[in-house]
């Protein structure tokens, strides 16, 4: 059984991989066969009905499965040990339908043109490296899953981490949703599709980490709540 569950690990962590390439050319809107933007065959007030729809989807699926009390309802029908590649597999469902139900919405917002194009494509690449970073400035390897299928291969408790603050978490107290936040709002064209799903995640970002922030309040204590009044949420070097 422990074997099968670290192969299931590893799966839904290649899927994450698969959809996580992907969603760097939909956003981008390059290479993928479906983008972000392309020729609007919805109505205006349909697509937006079915992209606000499905960026919905995906975040209340991603925060209430995030949530303690989900998890032990979950644990009582599947194995502790894939609970989080559990979590990652629907995330990685989610987002995917999300990428394959989306309907584009024509006319741009803004044009930037060369040179501060490649500017923005810049701040867009660094997005990305940001939030790739800064998972394994925690455990990459626990977000996603794997460390807890390998543990339980292993015959090894899992044990809880010391509160540490780590490279650009001393800048932002969640520097990988301010990576995600770059790769949406840093591109040369906005157009009104673009807009909605940024605005849509954007949303489902600053509601998201309200809920986490009670959790690890919860969790840790007075360590988190002195962090939080050292540190800022999102923005680096704004004042609380």
């Amino acid at each position: 059984m422990a074997i099968l569950a670290f192969a299931y690990a590893l799966v839904a962590y290649l899927g994450f991989l698969l959809v996580s390439v992907y969603a760097i050319g939909f956003v981008g809107g390059f290479v993928v066969p479906k983008t972000i933007d392309g020729p609007q065959t919805f109505s205006l007030v349909q697509a937006i009905a079915i992209d606000l729809g499905l960026v919905l989807l995906f975040g209340v699926q991603h925060s209430v499965m995030a949530r303690q009390r989900f998890k032990r309802l979950w644990v009582r029908w599947i194995p502790e040990s894939i609970e989080r590649s559990t979590y990652v597999v629907c995330s990685s469902l989610a987002l995917a339908a999300c990428f394959y139900f989306w309907r584009p919405i024509a006319g741009a917002l803004w044009e930037v043109p060369p040179p501060w194009s490649g500017v923005l494509w810049g701040g867009y690449a660094l997005g990305w490296l940001v939030l790739m970073l800064s998972s394994f400035m925690i455990s990459h390897a626990e977000l996603f899953g794997l460390k807890q299928a390998w543990l339980a291969l292993c015959r090894r408790p899992m044990q809880a981490q010391p509160f540490r603050i780590r490279w650009l978490y001393k800048l932002v107290r969640h520097p990988i949703m301010l990576g995600f936040l770059m790769t949406f709002w840093l591109t040369p064209v906005m157009s009104l599709g673009h807009l909605v799903f940024s605005m849509g995640m954007t949303a489902y970002i600053l509601i998201g980490l309200y809920f986490e922030e009670k959790d690890l309040v919860a969790a840790i204590g007075d360590d988190y709540l002195a962090y939080q009044a050292q540190v800022p949420k999102l923005l680096p070097w704004t004042r609380q």
